[in-house]
């Protein structure tokens, strides 16, 4: 009998609170940048749907690429909320997801994270952009494809080096699409890593200047050395 009167009033208390409670409108905000944005900003609402004022206390995104701000220092009640996100979108291309905890004095919520989904547009796509040779293995040629996926063709205008440890040239396939890029070590018996920059005549900046890799590494030991049997006794 005690117990279930002290079950009985346990869940009558938790029945009884109403802590703040932000709620965003949608599970997470999508963000679909031009592939010739360098920023892009993106509007988020939110709602108060608990009892009780909340009151904002800070904003902090983990990536320097985003940040926040929201339009009130506290929302009441049953207040609805908006915020403003702003990605600097650099180099990323495909999708990502980004956070930003916002912080509020409400005890049942001290941290409220939201959720963006950055969907940056392809350009350019190059496959595979690191060609990788075993040290010591037969310095064979070896080729990455480039196409050009955007709305626009592009062409390749020139192609350069970081080392000159590697032979390499291109070739169009399909004009203004598709190139093919060779490369071939002029030796594997040294460990290296270098880049080659691709050159093009796109109208954005960003897209100008592309970057493939090579490299020649120590092969890993794939499979370990079995121990000896132990002699019979």
């Amino acid at each position: 009998m005690k117990k279930m009167l002290l079950t009985t009033l346990i869940l009558a208390a938790c029945l009884g609170r109403s802590p703040a409670e932000l709620v965003l409108d949608g599970k997470v905000i999508d963000v679909k940048p031009k592939p010739e944005d360098e920023t892009v900003s993106a509007l988020f609402t939110f709602t108060n749907k608990g009892e009780k004022t909340v009151k904002i206390t800070g904003i902090e995104s983990k990536c320097s690429c985003l940040s926040a701000t929201v339009d009130a220092a506290s929302y009441a009640a049953g207040t609805k909320g908006v915020g403003t996100a702003e990605f600097k979108v650099g180099s990323f291309v495909g999708r990502h997801e980004k956070f930003v905890v916002i912080s509020t004095d409400d005890p049942a919520q001290p941290e409220w994270v939201v959720t963006f989904v950055l969907d940056v547009p392809e350009v350019i796509q190059i496959e595979p952009r690191n060609l990788q040779w075993w040290l010591n293995d037969v310095a064979d040629q070896k080729e990455a494809t480039v196409k050009m996926v955007g709305k626009d063709p592009m062409k390749i205008t020139n192609v350069t080096t970081t080392k000159d440890s590697v032979e390499f040239s291109w070739k169009e396939i399909v004009p203004g699409r598709e190139y093919r890029v060779l490369v071939k070590p002029k030796s594997t018996k040294e460990v290296s890593l270098g880049a080659l920059k691709i050159e093009t005549d796109s109208k954005i900046p960003k897209y100008q200047r592309q970057l493939a890799f090579f490299s020649v590494y120590r092969k890993p030991d794939s499979v370990a050395t079995p121990a000896a049997p132990s002699p019979r006794q």
